[in-house]
């Protein structure tokens, strides 16, 4: 247990409950109001631009970054995070904890429901009259063309899905879909990407919250705030730009931006109301265990949206890139620029 010793005098000159109080309700307001920039700024550029003619190539290149952005918070600060939770001596030195690596565990389960539930979707759609996809056929897989504006209505899309719909060996009827259809199926999953998106990204959001809620400690929490402040932007401009080419209704869209802008304020204030009831430590086993597990299952679900639903897709089955060489050049770049962006962050949050 001697690793579990801290520094007591720094630990004791750090831990002012008034100083740290006033440090959250600054952070709720300056986190709310970093949220709100970050997820409207897509969607208002993008309902501001559409139907100009680089449209289509600028959200391509915000959804590139945007891809980078999430594949860094899954997995340079939600993963790490979820790892250090459930390898804290109060946690690990126990059964089961020190005996199996939850955190991977609990990261694959959450890969694997965000597929299921990709899975199931999408077979509900193609079971629906007139649900079958028209397109190119590639082997045994039948292939939804993507990014194509002259196909989708001019809407390129956040995260069209490779239809894998698979033939028999002697051959199957072909799908007898019209254009309407196509784009129907194709705009449904977009944003049943954009929803469990966001899902992820909130059960991430609320457990910075709560941890930030129950720190007493002002020196964790004063640089704690401008870090978040940038997080906030930068994640937000990332679920944002899905959101916008989901092609939701204004109201949708509206509860969505809300939703993100407020959960990390709620968490936080959450937080601040179970330490005032419970006097429950963010450094309290039980808190580390539900930490370690809900950061490990928002991860796996991050980490399959990011490749899977948007960089796998954009990349190598997006018409507009893979007939300009120079666009997948530039959306790599942004691609990496985001990554960067968000991996720097994790030097303070």
């Amino acid at each position: 247990m001697a690793a579990c010793v801290s520094d007591t005098s720094r630990t004791l000159s750090c831990r002012d409950g008034h100083a740290a109080s006033q440090l959250k309700l600054i952070s709720i307001i300056v986190i709310f109001i970093t949220s709100v920039v970050g997820i409207s700024s897509p969607v208002l550029l993008s309902r501001y631009f559409q139907g100009k003619p680089a449209y289509d190539k600028t959200t391509l290149l915000i959804k590139c970054f945007a891809a980078g952005v999430i594949l860094s918070t899954s997995l340079v600060h939600v993963l790490p995070d979820a790892f250090s939770a459930l390898s804290d001596c109060r946690v690990s030195s126990k059964h089961p904890w020190k005996d199996y690596p939850f955190s991977g565990l609990v990261t694959m389960v959450g890969a694997l429901t965000a597929l299921l539930v990709d899975l199931t979707a999408t077979s509900h759609m193609e079971s629906q009259p007139g649900g079958g996809h028209s397109g190119g056929h590639h082997g045994q897989y039948e292939v939804v063309p993507i990014g194509a504006k002259e196909e989708l209505g001019g809407k390129s899309c956040c995260s069209s899905k490779l239809a894998m719909d698979v033939e028999s060996v002697a051959g199957g009827a072909e799908s007898n879909s019209g254009g309407v259809s196509e784009e129907t199926s194709v705009r449904l999953k977009q944003r049943l990407v954009s929803q469990v998106l966001e899902i992820g990204i909130i059960f991430h959001s609320v457990i910075i919250g709560v941890t930030l809620g129950m720190s007493q400690n002002q020196c964790t929490i004063r640089p704690l705030v401008a870090a978040l402040a940038f997080h906030q932007i930068f994640e937000g401009m990332g679920l944002g730009g899905c959101i916008a080419q989901a092609g939701f209704k204004l109201g949708t869209t509206a509860y969505m931006c809300f939703m993100f802008a407020v959960t990390t304020p709620m968490g936080i204030v959450l937080g601040m109301i179970l330490f005032s009831v419970t006097g429950y430590d963010d450094r309290n086993p039980k808190a580390l265990i539900l930490e370690g597990l809900l950061g490990s299952l928002s991860s796996g679900v991050l980490i399959y949206m990011a490749l899977v639903d948007l960089i796998a897709l954009d990349f190598f089955h997006n018409k507009m890139m893979s007939s300009d060489s120079w666009l997948r050049k530039i959306s790599f770049i942004a691609l990496v620029l985001g990554s960067i962006s968000m991996s720097i962050l994790a030097l303070w949050a």
